[in-house]
């Protein structure tokens, strides 16, 4: 099985300052059901098993791989609030952005978030309390992932990979399509990433709808592989931009309809061809010529894109 837990924490990584706002979050959030069960009582809750009372919060920073974090730390005006997530975060730091990783695939489940909690020395939390951050991960995450896109895109690629996702009891197998995109001050950034039903045109339509509202603009080219109905999605949604085929998976398509005592042969002059149209348009006509026609055509298919 793919680890889809990695996949997309290099992604949420990626994201900037992102992951640190996250990881802050959820270690405030931690720190509050620290001092719920230290104080014995809910914020403002008057009952007699309160055995302290609030008094604001004590700024503490933390290292981490991700950069500085500013945690809040609660304290009580009877005693010393007390927590474990300074000492224990290095070691559970792995198990936060699986959390939040799962909680962007198909929503964390509240095992994984109980299984964290215990990591970093909150015991007895009850099964509301572990619902409710559940429930409120997913909503940051998802803030998070639906960020504007603030630079102008010119260049925009899609790659996919495929996994084994949890629905339920069972797992199913799904594409995972990530996009990425050279910004026009010459970055890269990556700007979503989508889970697949379906590969047909209206699936294409949606995600580029979804990036557009996020403030997508200026594409000029979308680089993929030969997914079906993309390159319709790209001159209905796009217009004027162009669709062209990754040369990876181009020369792995054109080697597919080569015998394989020849594909090295052949690949090596894809290679040289994809950097001079002249040799293109030679190779095109060698491989029809010597009864390779599905390798030409999909070769011939690709110079018409470019």
């Amino acid at each position: 099985m793919v680890d889809l837990f990695l996949l997309i924490k290099d992604y949420l990584v990626y994201q900037e300052d992102g992951i640190r706002h996250l990881i802050t979050w959820f270690l405030n959030l931690v720190m509050e059901e620290e001092a719920l069960l230290q104080a014995g009582a809910q914020r403002y809750e008057r009952t007699d098993s309160r055995k302290a009372n609030r008094n604001g919060y004590k700024p503490r920073t933390l290292l981490t791989k991700y950069g500085e974090l500013e945690l809040l730390k609660p304290q009580f005006r009877e005693f010393p609030f007390e927590t474990q997530v300074f000492e224990k975060y290095s070691r559970v730091e792995k198990a936060i952005l699986s959390a939040v990783s799962e909680s962007y695939l198909q929503g964390v489940s509240t095992r994984r978030v109980k299984n964290v909690m215990t990591a970093l020395g909150v015991e007895g939390i009850s099964a509301s309390s572990v619902s409710r951050i559940t429930k409120e991960l997913d909503v940051k995450v998802e803030e998070f992932l639906s960020k504007p896109i603030e630079h102008e895109i010119p260049y925009m690629f899609i790659d996919a990979t495929y996994l084994k996702v949890r629905y339920g009891l069972h797992y199913e197998n799904k594409a995972l399509f990530i996009v990425s995109g050279v910004r026009d001050d010459g970055l890269r950034e990556i700007l979503g990433t989508r889970l697949a039903d379906s590969e047909d045109s209206l699936f294409w339509q949606d995600l580029f709808d979804d990036l557009k509202e996020r403030g997508l603009r200026g594409v000029k080219l979308i680089v993929s592989d030969g997914h079906k109905g993309i390159q319709k999605a790209v001159r209905e949604s796009f217009i004027g931009s162009s669709w062209q085929m990754c040369h990876v998976h181009l020369i792995r398509q054109a080697l597919k309809k080569v015998p394989k005592k020849k594909q090295k042969e052949v690949a090596e002059k894809i290679k040289e061809a994809l950097v001079d149209r002249q040799k293109l348009n030679d190779l095109i006509r060698e491989l029809d010529r010597t009864g390779y026609k599905g390798a030409a055509d999909t070769l011939e298919n690709f110079r018409q894109c470019t």
